[in-house]
């Protein structure tokens, strides 16, 4: 499914244009501007798998975040925004095929680190109130409580199922379910298996981060899935050869200039990972 059909944004000329308008001396940077279009990075053409690709530096989540804001996308965390964003925004130009969905969002690093560290944060908290029901549990079965009133029924209840009850499922049944049975990589998964839905426009920033290989391929299979039977339209930035590798997917590579489509399997990262094991092939 495409959503969004095309972005455009302004080249090294309309940027020049509009710097020397505004005529300004006071500020050392005019960042969003002079980021894509030192790459000739002027306009995509998006399909239901679109990646763009590059190194630290190369502007693949500056696009991100500015195609979100001219989109309007939900978003959760906060970024960073200079004092001439709105300038650049702007100047920009989307294309729409289809009406982009209200569930639709920008899901980033932050985002994922945000949800690890409340799923800890809750941890840390069943932890503390597990510790208290221990100590509720063998005071509750070795205890010569006597219901003398009404007031006392609750307690009576907590002796009752502390008597019949083995420790383990008492405080079980007293306590939620156990967030910590999920790893910090199974978090990260579930996250976006949550807020992923049918019919939506996902942009993902280095989803990869924080996921192990398998959970990568895990993921992979997933936004194939979303993107193939349910409706979903994707924008990723990556540098995983995991995710570069997904079938149907259109690949910028920010790391040429100017920017150009290419094969997953042309792009120097992958050819570096290829030529190690490569090497270390008689080894396996």
């Amino acid at each position: 499914m495409v959503y969004l059909h095309a972005f455009s944004f302004p080249d090294e000329d309309r940027e020049f244009d509009f710097l020397l308008k505004i005529k300004r001396t006071c500020y050392d940077s005019f960042y969003p501007f002079k980021i894509l279009s030192r790459k000739g990075f002027g306009n995509i053409v998006f399909d239901p798998l679109t990646i763009l690709y590059g190194g630290n530096g190369s502007g693949k989540s500056t696009a991100l975040n500015v195609i979100a804001e001219k989109t309007r996308i939900k978003r959760d965390s906060i970024y960073n925004k200079s004092n001439f964003y709105p300038d650049y925004i702007n100047l920009c130009e989307v294309q729409i095929k289809e009406d982009i969905p209200e569930n639709s969002r920008i899901i980033t690093s932050d985002d994922v680190f945000d949800y690890m560290l409340n799923i800890r944060n809750l941890n840390e908290g069943i932890d503390q109130k597990r510790e208290q029901l221990f100590e509720e549990y063998l005071e509750a079965k070795h205890s010569h409580f006597q219901m003398k009133s009404m007031e006392d029924y609750e307690q009576l209840k907590k002796v009752n199922t502390a008597r019949s009850k083995t420790q383990s499922r008492f405080v079980r049944n007293e306590l939620m379910d156990n967030v910590r049975e999920y790893s910090n990589g199974e978090s990260a998964f579930r996250y976006f298996t949550e807020k992923i839905s049918d019919n939506g426009l996902y942009i993902l920033d280095e989803p990869e981060n924080s996921l192990s290989p398998k959970r990568q391929i895990e993921l992979v299979q997933f936004i194939e899935d979303s993107a193939r039977f349910f409706g979903c339209q994707f924008i990723i930035s990556t540098h995983s050869p995991f995710l570069l590798s997904m079938r149907e997917a259109k690949i910028y590579n920010l790391d040429e200039n100017p920017v150009k489509v290419r094969r997953w399997t042309e792009l120097e990262n992958v050819r570096t990972y290829y030529e190690f094991f490569k090497s270390h092939e008689n080894e396996f």
